[in-house]
């Protein structure tokens, strides 16, 4: 009896001193690491932005807009800005990326629903389409993001969005106008969280500066006709969306022909 006893208490301090030494080793062991903060470019704007210039007062009427359907493609984007990392730069062509901070999804993808739904508001056409989808359309708008990155070598900081936008005509599969957008929005602080307020205004800028310059695509009396436009000068101390170069191509790879 005594010796049951014995092994008993045994088993029981053997057990004490395997709870204490994994105890022990849990608090010695490292922490797994905090899931990264993840931001979108969707969402209210917390300030009002300046107008578009050029911008609709009045929305098409249903006589106006027919038929016409505008197939959004997926955005894509250039090489360094086709992932969920937050880019910012310290030094000039050097790009880097926050460790404890990205985006919810990568920016060409979270674009696409967000110009859907500007070109809808825009109301130049009846019907627009996110491809790839089973619809037909009379256009498709393709667009890429040539970079989204927060530049810290300017004070205060500031978020720079560029997106090109080309209209192809889906019959013709012939380009029938474009446009590069390019937006700098200084960031409240210069943090994550700062530069992620900072694309967000940036975003509306430019899908408002879209849903315009397709609206005027839609209603131009000859969109094949070659025309250049320029932006206008932005007010003092007012950040405005600049029209970095704009073009309609007539045909590929062919100039416009001029008068002998």
């Amino acid at each position: 009896m005594t010796t049951s006893f014995t092994r008993i208490g045994q088993g029981m301090a053997l057990a004490l001193l395997l709870a204490l030494v994994c105890g022990c080793a849990g608090g010695l062991l490292p922490k797994p690491p905090a899931p990264p903060a993840r931001f979108t470019l969707d969402g209210e704007t917390a300030t009002p932005l300046p107008p578009v210039a050029g911008a609709m007062t009045t929305r098409p009427d249903a006589a106006s807009t027919g038929t016409r359907t505008l197939l959004v493609a997926p955005p894509t984007a250039a090489p360094g800005f086709d992932s969920l990392r937050m880019v910012y730069l310290r030094s000039p062509q050097v790009l880097e990326a926050f460790a404890f901070h990205e985006w919810a999804d990568t920016p060409a993808r979270m674009l696409a629903p967000l110009l859907v739904r500007a070109l809808q508001r825009g109301g130049a056409f009846a019907v627009v389409v996110q491809a790839p989808s089973a619809a037909t359309g009379t256009w498709r708008l393709e667009t890429e993001v040539i970079r989204l990155q927060h530049d810290f070598t300017a004070r205060p900081s500031q978020v720079r969005l560029t997106l090109r936008a080309v209209l192809v005509d889906t019959l013709t599969r012939q380009p029938l106008a474009w446009r590069e957008f390019d937006e700098r929005v200084p960031a409240a602080a210069d943090t994550p969280a700062g530069g992620a307020a900072a694309a967000h205004a940036a975003t509306q800028r430019v899908l408002a500066a879209v849903a315009v310059f397709v609206a005027e695509q839609a209603t131009a009396p000859s969109i094949a006709r070659p025309v250049c436009c320029s932006a206008p000068t932005p007010a003092a101390g007012v950040p405005r969306l600049t029209a970095l170069s704009t073009a309609r191509v007539p045909s590929l790879d062919q100039p416009p022909r001029t008068s002998p």
